[in-house]
């Protein structure tokens, strides 16, 4: 009798310990509670889905940015990324401004991201092992599931691009802006194994080469991909505390340190702009929802043309573009007409497509017989140049559209989508002259097209209700087909 309950106390010691150990490795494990439970944070989800090999977070303070580029990290060196392909023996390394920014910011989520049973081994650089949270870290090596050992090493900017030479590594992260010299070398490193580069960055340096590189993506790099990170994103942050944080600031100040936006002293035009309201995927556009072209021409600068689509409730969408400089009308009028083709874009009795164009296309030169409407006509596009120019008019008119969310650019229209981001005011409250070829087009569209009439609600018809009743349903009905139709 007394061995039986001997031995039944000893195996529930032996199950409370293993109730403990679990307990210990879970409360130890913050990997475990990433992102899990009533509290998503959906931004960061979509960083870590994203496939693009150059991903790159803008966030305010405390938007969440840097948890999600150390989790990143963690997960490539355990070998447990549930949106990857995993490797065995990964080496990467995390790159901050300053030994003591490592030190107290990324350093120190990597620590926390990392069960203690997955550390093979920490060297540090100056500082005791026993305490790795209080000195720097040179590297660590870290258990990947596969059995081998992955290495995450940490590097310094202030070390100077020399340090950055010589490694192959399957991923870099970022935290914070790096020098041009720096990102490029860190590109290298990463190339015979098609690694990844990732970057978590509050942009408070102005308009840099990450403005450029990076979120206009000057290069059309078809493998960078960012992301803006806000206060309201985070699922963790307290309303009222980011109310009051928020009203403290200036529009500057917040828009950096609470939107993760990039500004100037003279500030962005269309600050309306949000890529992730304004910017959808390309879909196939009814026939009926077709309105009109419009065409900024150039020879030297690049001749700008825009298609432009309209639904049911008037919102417009501009679905395609063509962009190039250098280049006869000749040229540029094939190309149009070669993109009206793959559109399926409605044309005259005549076989002509109808264009709206610069009114300064109307005149004739010295150097030529024949106006660039009339060089567009015989070429197959019939422009139509009583356009209205007024700059500060249509720029109010793009902001309301944007403002209201009535206006919808597809992805692949890079050129127009990169202008509205570039677009700044200069001294005296005039826009800067550059790169604004598609926004000229953009705007001569806006202008010339008839603003519907607002009515109040009490004042509408009773057929005039049943009509947008019946078009918003004819619209829903078609969005329905095509979600069918591509297995959204």
């Amino acid at each position: 009798m007394r061995k039986r309950i001997s031995d039944e106390l000893e195996l529930m010691a032996k199950i409370l310990d293993v109730e403990s150990e679990q307990r210990r490795r879970y409360r130890n494990s913050a990997l475990t509670r990433y992102n899990t439970g009533d509290k998503i944070h959906e931004k960061q989800l979509a960083f870590h889905r994203c496939q693009k090999r150059n991903r790159w977070v803008f966030g305010g303070n405390r938007s969440g940015k840097t948890e999600c580029g150390a989790v990143e990290a963690v997960w490539w060196a355990r070998g447990i990324h549930p949106y990857r392909r995993n490797r065995e023996n990964v080496s990467g390394w995390v790159v901050s401004l300053s030994y003591e920014v490592q030190r107290d910011v990324a350093q120190a989520k990597i620590l926390h991201y990392l069960d203690p049973d997955w550390i093979d081994e920490i060297v540090m650089s100056s500082g005791r092992r026993e305490s790795p949270e209080l000195g720097i870290i040179d590297y660590i090596s870290v258990k990947n599931v596969f059995g081998g050992t992955s290495r995450i090493s940490f590097k310094s900017c202030d070390q100077g691009r020399e340090k950055f030479q010589g490694a192959s590594l399957d991923f870099v992260w970022f935290d914070e802006e790096p020098p041009y010299d720096v990102y490029c070398e860190c590109r290298m490193r990463v190339l015979d194994r098609k690694g990844e580069i990732w970057g978590t960055m509050t942009p408070l340096k102005g308009l840099t080469w990450v403005y450029d590189e990076i979120y206009l993506n000057a290069p059309s790099d078809p493998e960078v991909w960012h992301e803006h990170m806000e206060w309201a994103d985070n699922p963790y942050l307290d309303a009222g505390e980011v109310a009051a944080l928020s009203a403290s600031m200036d529009e500057q100040t917040l828009a950096s340190r609470r939107y993760g936006k990039f500004s100037e002293a003279e500030g962005a035009v269309y600050r309306e702009f949000d890529a992730s309201v304004h910017v959808t995927e390309p879909f196939d556009v009814p026939p009926e929802w077709q309105d009109n072209i419009s065409i900024d021409p150039g020879l030297r600068n690049p001749l700008a043309c825009l298609f432009f689509a309209v639904d049911y409730d008037g919102t417009v969408y501009v679905v395609a573009e063509w962009y190039e400089a250098g280049r006869e009308i000749g040229y540029h009028s094939e190309k149009i007409c070669e993109l009206a083709d793959k559109l399926g874009w409605k044309r005259r009795r005549d076989g002509r497509l109808e264009a709206l164009i610069d009114s300064a296309a109307n005149q004739r030169t010295l150097s030529g017989a024949k106006s660039v409407s009339e060089l567009f006509f015989e070429k197959g596009i019939a422009v139509d140049a009583r356009v209205n120019k007024e700059l500060f008019g249509g720029i109010a008119r793009v902001k309301e559209y944007l403002a209201e969310g009535r206006l919808k650019i597809f992805s692949c229209c890079v050129n127009l989508i990169r202008e509205i981001k570039s677009y700044w005011w200069g001294k005296g409250d005039v826009p800067i002259k550059k790169d604004d070829h598609a926004l000229d087009a953009l705007r001569y569209y806006l202008m010339t097209r008839p603003q519907a009439a607002k009515l109040p609600k009490a004042e509408q018809t009773i057929v005039q209700k049943d009509k947008q009743r019946l078009l918003r349903a004819r619209k829903n009905g078609i969005l329905s087909a095509r979600a069918g139709k591509t297995g959204v």
